[in-house]
């Protein structure tokens, strides 16, 4: 008996001091979280933040997300906090969680920040302007939610495979590429720019951007028409693709009747978490098919 309990105090002992220290993390708005203990009630506004905790094998631990939020399925679930209209504090404090996980869209971080400091709930803003930003994304959930090992695990298999897309496309000439991310009720098209995640997967891909002044979401038709891409995506369906090619205008351009027009998935490359390296690599081989995996 004495044994036993002397083993059984031993684990306390071991165990005891991974969680004696608060966690303490600086978030993407130089904000020190300080978590007493590793979160068990976490709520994830927008996919990207659900993706990635679920990633870490932790979506039994979500308790809210955004109206928008349709995967992983077992996340997809849980009670809804907000959505296009706004979030509510109510709704985040009604389930109780010990952390909130948000990014500044949709004016989000400016509805509920101040709230949530208010209330004593600890917030942890990340931003995901470069891939590298959204692997780190994951350390960074990783050590505020306590398993900084499964973190640095799964981020370091991804930044493996980043670098043998690096390696597959370094010496292709890159392809000029317009990817089309959505349509405005005026006529316009949102295309893939600069300076943002998804730019930034297209530059690792081996692509480049046709496009001039992408810093601007907004396009014309004419201009992607004039801008004669070597390769025109859009981040949707095959079917929106296909009807996308028999439009006025594109129907005629050089990357649709090449064969070089090809539907992308939304996911990959529209939420900033793990299924963007597998958009890079899926496209890498779309560019250079010589140099698919």
């Amino acid at each position: 008996m004495r044994a036993a309990a002397t083993g059984f105090l031993s684990v306390l002992v071991a165990a005891g001091p991974a969680w004696a220290e608060p966690v303490r993390v600086v978030d993407a708005l130089g904000r020190a979280v300080v978590l007493a203990a590793p979160p068990r009630r976490i709520v994830t506004i927008f996919s990207s933040n659900t993706e990635l905790v679920a990633a870490l094998g932790l979506a039994d631990r979500i308790v809210g997300i955004d109206a928008f939020t349709r995967y992983p399925p077992e996340a997809a679930a849980k009670p809804v906090v907000g959505g296009r209209l706004g979030f509510s504090v109510e709704a985040i404090a009604a389930q109780d969680p010990d952390l909130v996980v948000l990014t500044p869209a949709r004016q989000a971080v400016h509805q509920i920040l101040d709230a949530l400091e208010r209330i004593g709930v600890p917030a942890l803003v990340l931003t995901s302007r470069t891939v590298a930003e959204v692997v780190e994304n994951l350390r960074l959930l990783a050590r505020a939610t306590g398993v900084p090992e499964r973190g640095e695990s799964l981020a370091a298999g991804l930044d493996a495979r980043l670098a043998a897309v690096r390696e597959r496309v370094a010496a292709r000439p890159c392809r000029r590429v317009v990817m089309l991310t959505g349509r405005l009720g005026n006529g316009l098209l949102l295309s893939a720019r600069r300076d943002t995640y998804t730019g930034d997967a297209i530059l690792r891909a081996g692509g480049c951007f046709a496009l001039s002044g992408g810093s601007v979401p907004q396009v014309s038709p004419e201009a992607v028409f004039a801008a004669d891409p070597d390769v025109l995506l859009l981040a949707g369906s095959a079917d929106e693709m296909a009807e996308l090619a028999q439009r006025p205008g594109f129907f005629a351009m050089r990357a649709v009747t090449t064969g070089h027009a090809h539907a992308v998935p939304r996911a990959e490359f529209l939420i900033p978490g793990p299924r963007t390296i597998a958009g890079i690599e899926r496209l890498a081989g779309l560019l250079h098919p010589a140099e698919a995996p």
